[in-house]
């Protein structure tokens, strides 16, 4: 008897049919056949038809491109047992008429759908949350739009953004909703509105139409109490008012961009804005307020170490001195920039500040020299000649360049 037990103990599990069917079948069998078989059959009929959208569209890809190179949708079962879950949720809230937890739903599906190998289906779930009649008017239909607007940027496709940002903005208003975050929905409108503005600009040829549109990027940035997005604004409508010609509108616009800059401590913001103010500046022929610019760009370049800005900063300031026959103080600023290059690596530049330096410096040499062959006094012509005299036993450095009683720019 205990022999018979100890057989019947070891004789294998028969597996069921339902069981059976889970290694049998496919990912995709397995999912439509329990939402079939468990009544879900809209959220069966909307599976179906985004697997079969996707196998339509990777048929009509070119071979190689980023569409066939991607896994098929019907292989990654992450991504199809979250529409699954979701939207079994949402049909079973819709069958018992709770609309806006229906809306909650598809809006986390949107959020989940996000990457940009999936905008498409972000797109689909963000439209079905934020179109729906009933529940259109919730939280999550608002957000869902929010969503839109970045989806629509994401593509290019700059019109359906704004149009959607529009009805966010609206729908926000009405509510005075947050978003998932905690952030406020009109806010959130608001900087999209500001964002899409700019990038409406950017494609516009017509330099009055965008400077139309700057001004009401400008608009919703200062509504959106995003003070990044404020002083944004205001440089990019200085630059334009720059290229249009119009210098005081421009130095208005970038004053005020600068104050908010330095209000933020934005260091990098703050070096690009004193840079376009330069050349407002030094087209009007102000070389003092042109210097006093410079200067600021390179303080705050140096002590945020922005090396790049920084060497900008001082070959300008260079050229500027050297062009005003200011040699000597010409050659400090070529020789801080000629160190900070040697740091950073850029050859070509390089050579071109040891080229600017060494001229300076033989210009500063040359009026020296020619100030002691002028002096009267005996001592000064002594010095040329013991320099003259003694330049061949000095090495090969910098300072044989030197006449004597001279120091270079580094000693100074």
């Amino acid at each position: 008897m205990k022999k018979q037990e100890s057989v019947s103990d070891e004789s294998p599990q028969i597996l069921s049919k339902s069981e059976i069917s889970l290694f049998r079948n496919s990912l995709k069998q397995n999912i439509c056949v329990e939402l079939l078989q468990d009544g879900y059959h809209r959220s069966f009929s909307e599976i179906f038809s985004l697997l079969s959208s996707d196998v339509d569209r990777r048929a009509a890809a070119e071979p190689g491109s980023s569409v066939t190179v991607q896994t098929p949708l019907d292989q990654q079962w992450d991504k199809l047992e979250t529409m699954r879950l979701h939207l079994r949720r949402a049909e079973q809230a819709e069958n018992t008429g709770c609309w806006t937890a229906v809306c909650d739903q598809r809006l986390l599906l949107g959020h989940y759908f996000s990457s940009l190998e999936d905008l498409r289906l972000g797109l689909h779930f963000y439209h079905s949350c934020a179109d729906r009649q009933q529940g259109g008017h919730s939280r999550a239909a608002a957000e869902a739009r929010a969503g839109l607007v970045e989806v629509y940027l994401q593509l290019g496709e700059l019109q359906r953004a704004k149009q959607q940002a529009e009805l966010c903005l609206r729908q926000a208003e009405e509510g005075g909703w947050p978003d998932s975050d905690g952030r406020p929905l009109r806010l959130r409108a608001l900087r999209a509105l500001w964002r899409i503005y700019g990038r409406l600009a950017d494609e516009d040829q017509d330099q009055d139409q965008a400077l139309k549109l700057l001004h009401e990027g400008h608009g919703r940035a200062v509504e959106s109490e995003d003070k990044h997005s404020e002083s944004e604004a205001c440089y990019r409508l200085g630059l334009t008012y720059q290229r249009a010609g119009d210098r005081d509108t421009a130095k208005q616009f970038l004053n005020s961009c600068i104050q908010m800059y330095d209000t933020l401590q934005d260091a990098e913001g703050l070096v690009k804005s004193y840079r376009a103010l330069v050349k407002s500046i030094e087209s009007e022929g102000n070389t003092g307020d042109t210097l006093q610019c410079l200067e600021k760009m390179a303080d705050i370049s140096r002590s945020n170490g922005l090396q790049t800005n920084l060497v900008d900063a001082l070959i300008c300031l260079g050229n500027i001195y050297y062009t005003q026959g200011q040699y000597e103080r010409a050659s400090e600023y070529f020789l801080e920039g000629f160190e900070v290059l040697c740091g950073l690596g850029d050859v070509s530049l390089l050579q071109n500040v040891q080229v600017s330096l060494a001229s300076a410096r033989a210009h500063s040499l040359i009026s020296k020299h020619i100030a002691e062959v002028e002096a009267s006094s005996t001592a000064a012509l002594r010095r040329p000649v013991v320099w003259k005299e003694t330049r061949g036993r000095q090495g090969p450095g910098t300072e044989s360049l030197l006449l004597p009683g001279t120091t270079s720019a580094s000693d100074q």
